[in-house]
C-alpha cells in the first residue's frame, strides 16, 4: 500500500489488486471517519478526500488495514434481470470452450460486487466474473453500444447505463434503470453493492 498526497485535503491510496481496493474502501467506510468527504475507488487506487485537518485520522485508519482481508460490512444487493441475447454471446462461448447456455449459467450463477464506477455516469465495474468469461475486449470497438447492454471484458462485467462507444463483449441486455439524474441516488449501483444477474426468458 502506497500513499500519495493529492493537494491539501486528499490522499491517493495505491494497491495491487481489485481485492485490495475493496479492502481499503470497506475499511475506511466501516471506520466512519467524520471528516471524510468522499471515497473514490478505482481499478488499483482509492482516493480519499477529507475536510481540512482530516488526513491524520485517515492515515491512522489505513495503518490498521490488512489489504488481504475486507472488513465485514453490510451491503445492498441489487438484482438485474438480463436477456442473454447479446451479439457476442457465441464469441464468448467459443473463446471459453463452452456452449452459449453454459455461458449464461456461469454469468447468471455468479455473485458480483461493484468495485468502482466510472467511464460514464452509472457505469459500474463488477468483480466476481468466473474465469472462463474473463476475455479480452473486441479487436475493433463498436462506435455505439446500445443502452442496457450487458458485457464482459478482462476481469469485469458491467451493464451500459447509456449508449456509448465500447469494446466490451456484449452477452445480453437489461431494462434495469441503471442511471436516472432525477432520482435522489441517480446511479443504481455504487461501490460495495452486491449484484446478481437474473435470467429473463
Amino acid at each position: 500500500m502506497r500513499l500519495r498526497r493529492c493537494g491539501t485535503n486528499a490522499v491517493l491510496v495505491e494497491v495491487d489488486s481489485p481485492g485490495e481496493v475493496e479492502a481499503v474502501r470497506a475499511a475506511l467506510a466501516a471506520a466512519d471517519l467524520p471528516d471524510v468527504v468522499e471515497l473514490v475507488p478505482a481499478a488499483r487506487t482509492v482516493l480519499v478526500e477529507t475536510r481540512p485537518g482530516g488526513l491524520g485520522a485517515v492515515r491512522a485508519a489505513l495503518a490498521g488495514v490488512d489489504p488481504d482481508h475486507r472488513a465485514a460490512t453490510t451491503s445492498r444487493e441489487v438484482v438485474i434481470p438480463v436477456r442473454y441475447d447479446g451479439p457476442d454471446l457465441d464469441l464468448v462461448a467459443e473463446t471459453a470452450g463452452l456452449t452459449p447456455d453454459e455461458v449464461v449459467d456461469l454469468h447468471s450463477g455468479a455473485g458480483y460486487r461493484v468495485a468502482f464506477c466510472g467511464f460514464a455516469p452509472g457505469f459500474a465495474y463488477l468483480v466476481g466474473l468466473p474465469g472462463p468469461l474473463r476475455q479480452p475486449r473486441l479487436d475493433s470497438p463498436r462506435t455505439r453500444v446500445p443502452v442496457g447492454s450487458v458485457a464482459v471484458a478482462g476481469e469485469y462485467t458491467a451493464a451500459y447505463p447509456r449508449a456509448t462507444p465500447g469494446g466490451w463483449r456484449l452477452i445480453g441486455s437489461t431494462d434495469a434503470p441503471l442511471f436516472d439524474p432525477r432520482r435522489p441516488e441517480p446511479a443504481l449501483l455504487a461501490p460495495g453493492h452486491r449484484v446478481r444477474f437474473e435470467v429473463v426468458r
